[in-house]
C-alpha cells in the first residue's frame, strides 16, 4: 500500500483574509444545534453567514458559536431545566463544565436565529413568544443582547424562564481542520422547533435562513448552491437517515458513547463522498487525522 500523504492543513474561508500562523491558531470550544420542524416533511433550520464572517464567511451552517466564559458560569448552570454539569459533563466526557456548551448553544440559537428554547419551570412546552407585545419584548432582548447591552442569563431568569436541557440532545464533535484563521471544537445538538416561535436571522452573523430537506441540502452543495463545510455535511446526511421530526430526536436521546461512529476523511477528494463512515469502502484507508469527527446518533441507512 503506498504511504498515506500529510494531513491536510484545510484551506483559507471564503471572507478571511491577513496573514496569520495556522499551526498557532488556538482552537476554541463551541456548540451549534440541528433544529428540527416537520413541514410537513422533516426540515432542518439552515442559517447563510455573512461574507464578512472571519470564519465560514458566505456559508451555510446551523445556528451556534463559540462558548464564552459566561456559558460556564454558576448563574447559568443554575438556570438549565432538566440537565445537571455532572450528567452534560458525563456525555462529552469531561470531569466537569460540560453544561456551558449547552448554554452556549440556546444563547447563539436565540442570538442568530431569534429561537428561545426556554420554558417555564415545571411546564413541558417551551415559551411562546407568538402574542405581539411579547415578541416585541423578546426581540428587543435579542437585539440588547448581541449588542452586548444586555445579558443572556439575567434576562432569561428575570422573565422566570429555565433554558431546554430536557429536550436538547448532544449528537456529534467535530474539530475543524488547520487553515482558517479560528478553529473549533465543536459539539453538535439536535432538538424540535418550539411551537409559538418563528425563526428570523440577525442580519449580521447570518444574513439569511432556510427550512430545508437534508437530502436537498446535500444536493445544493454538491452544485455549490449552498457551500458548507464537512461537518455540516456529515450531519445532513445523518438527519437524512431519518423520516420523522420525533425518529430523529428520540434516536438522538437514546444514544450512548457506545454508539460513537468515528468518521474520516477520504484524501484528494472533495464533495460529500470525501466522507468516510465505518464499514464504508475505503474507511479503512481514509485519514482520520484531516478532521476529527464523532458522531454519536445512530440511524438505520434508509
Amino acid at each position: 500500500m503506498a504511504s498515506r500523504p500529510p494531513a491536510s492543513s484545510g484551506t483559507r474561508s471564503p471572507g478571511t483574509g491577513g496573514d496569520y500562523d495556522p499551526q498557532k491558531v488556538p482552537v476554541r470550544p463551541a456548540a451549534t444545534v440541528l433544529i428540527l420542524d416537520e413541514r410537513p416533511d422533516l426540515q432542518v433550520l439552515m442559517l447563510k453567514r455573512n461574507a464578512r464572517s472571519v470564519f465560514v464567511g458566505d456559508m451555510w451552517v446551523f445556528p451556534g458559536g463559540a462558548v464564552d466564559p459566561e456559558d460556564a458560569s454558576a448563574e447559568a448552570d443554575a438556570l438549565v431545566d432538566g440537565l445537571t454539569d455532572t450528567d452534560a459533563s458525563a456525555q462529552l466526557g469531561f470531569d466537569q463544565g460540560g453544561i456551558a456548551f449547552w448554554v452556549a448553544a440556546l444563547r447563539e440559537t436565540f442570538e442568530e436565529a431569534g429561537i428561545l428554547l426556554a420554558r417555564t419551570p415545571g411546564t413541558q412546552g417551551l415559551v411562546d413568544l407568538s402574542a405581539p407585545d411579547v415578541a416585541a419584548r423578546f426581540s428587543g432582548y435579542r437585539d440588547g443582547v448581541n449588542a452586548g447591552d444586555v445579558d443572556f442569563i439575567e434576562t432569561v431568569g428575570a422573565e422566570g424562564l429555565h433554558l431546554d436541557g430536557r429536550d436538547v440532545h448532544y449528537v456529534s464533535q467535530w474539530i475543524t481542520p488547520m487553515g482558517p484563521p479560528r478553529r473549533y471544537d465543536a459539539r453538535f445538538f439536535v432538538t424540535a422547533m418550539p411551537s409559538g416561535q418563528v425563526p428570523l436571522h440577525d442580519n449580521d452573523e447570518a444574513v439569511q435562513h432556510e427550512w430545508v430537506r437534508p437530502r436537498d441540502a446535500i444536493a445544493a452543495n454538491e452544485t455549490d448552491e449552498m457551500v458548507m463545510m464537512t461537518p455540516t455535511i456529515s450531519m445532513l446526511h445523518r438527519l437524512a437517515r431519518f423520516s420523522s421530526v420525533d425518529e430523529a430526536v428520540a434516536s438522538a436521546a437514546g444514544s450512548t458513547s457506545a454508539d460513537d461512529e468515528f468518521v474520516r476523511i477520504r484524501y484528494g477528494v472533495e464533495g460529500p463522498h470525501r466522507i468516510a463512515w465505518p464499514g464504508e469502502h475505503g474507511y479503512e484507508d481514509a485519514d482520520p487525522r484531516i478532521e476529527l469527527g464523532i458522531v454519536r446518533w445512530p440511524g438505520s441507512p434508509r
